[in-house]
């Protein structure tokens, strides 16, 4: 029997690493779940994953588009691997100016300046949620000079919610993730919970009351709310702002009682009692706060809401460019005082094979999809 091109059962296995402690069963659609009888990915004893037939074709059908993509050889190219960069790249940023999404590329780009001898141009390219720079990034040529900053969300979350999406995810390369930044649950102090337990019991006893803020609709923080409604069970409803900024200071001023915030942005205010935290939506605790447990540990197994960022180029891209990038960015995330500067922008590096990062990708949109579509999200307009 001819070996087939590509095992897409290792793939989803692979990539089921960000999920597998999630029951994919519980996140499909109930007229799935019937059909599927409880199958959910689990890892027997042998290591391989047990996957529900049904299943198994559902997340084929998900992950298919990207991994076919990745998976096939590159055309030839000449190895530029040790002439490049002969001139300024550019990192397209789909942010303005200010935060973490603008400071972590800067910092990355300062440091491979200094060690490439050519600089690293920040390109700050805002709008539409992100998808202007995106798109830009996909449209770029792909001779290795035009790289992207690629903000979770952007990779997985808005190719399903924006039906006219000026691109897709196959546009890109992964070339690593640079880092992870991981989300708290905290509430305002006139809410009486002092723990999950305690906020779900309320919740259930007063559907509909209790509101969460989240910076627009299908950011990580409205995600991650609507993912704890479907896995506890409640209804609490969201309240989409503008940003970070205006979502956080209604919290802070009582007019909404919760949200999912990233460290760097609710820490100085737990510190002050302005904010409670109740758990930590990443599967560790963190350092900061050693005595805060995370959603599975609080009743529910495999939550994982971790916001990270990543870098990306256009489709195309020669291979010898892109391991260069990700092995010089794994050298630079290494470095002490990169990663004391990273720690005070609330993140974690990571570094990891554009192999592994890809497979990230895909597993988080087949999480996402199934989620968005369970939580009954319209697309965004």
């Amino acid at each position: 029997m001819r070996k087939p091109l590509f095992d897409l059962q290792k793939v989803v296995y692979t990539v089921s690493d960000r999920i597998d402690k999630i029951s994919l069963y519980k996140l499909l659609p109930k007229t799935s779940r019937k059909r599927c009888h409880g199958g959910s990915i689990a890892i027997a004893k042998h290591g391989e994953p047990a996957v529900n037939r049904h299943l198994f074709r559902l997340a084929a059908a998900w992950l298919l588009p990207v991994a076919l993509s990745w998976a096939a050889p590159a055309n030839a190219q000449p190895d530029t691997h040790s002439t490049y960069p002969a001139k300024p790249v550019r990192i397209i940023v789909p942010f303005a100016a200010g935060g973490v999404a603008d400071a972590l590329p800067r910092l990355i780009g300062q440091k491979l300046g200094e060690k490439w001898g050519k600089s690293i141009v920040v390109d700050n390219k805002p709008g539409a949620a992100g998808n202007i720079g995106m798109e830009a990034v996909a449209r770029a040529a792909p001779d290795g000079y035009t790289l992207g900053l690629a903000p979770a969300g952007n990779l997985t979350v808005n190719p399903i919610l924006f039906p006219k999406l000026g691109y897709e995810t196959r546009d890109f390369v992964p070339v690593t993730m640079l880092a992870a930044s991981p989300n708290v649950l905290v509430v305002n102090p006139a809410v009486h919970a002092r723990s999950l337990k305690d906020l779900v019991s309320y919740a259930k006893a007063h559907p509909g009351e209790l509101n969460f803020s989240s910076p627009g609709n299908g950011s990580g923080a409205h995600l991650a709310g609507e993912l704890l409604n479907l896995e506890a069970g409640i209804k609490m409803v969201h309240v989409p702002y503008n940003g970070m900024a205006p979502a956080l200071n209604d919290v802070l001023a009582g007019q909404v009682q919760m949200m999912f915030g990233g460290i760097s942005t609710v820490l100085q205010h737990i510190r002050t009692g302005k904010l409670v935290p109740l758990a930590v939506a990443s599967p560790r605790r963190l350092p900061q706060l050693p005595n805060v447990p995370t959603v599975a540990e609080s009743g529910y197994p495999g939550f994982d809401v971790t916001s990270w960022y990543g870098l990306v180029a256009p489709k195309g891209t020669p291979d010898a460019i892109v391991q260069k990038w990700q092995a010089d960015v794994a050298t630079v995330l290494r470095q002490p005082d990169v990663k004391e500067k990273l720690d005070a922008l609330g993140l974690e590096p990571v570094g990891n094979s554009a192999q592994a990062f890809g497979g990230t990708i895909a597993a988080e949109t087949l999480k996402w999809r199934a989620i968005v579509h369970r939580a009954n999200i319209p697309p965004m307009q």
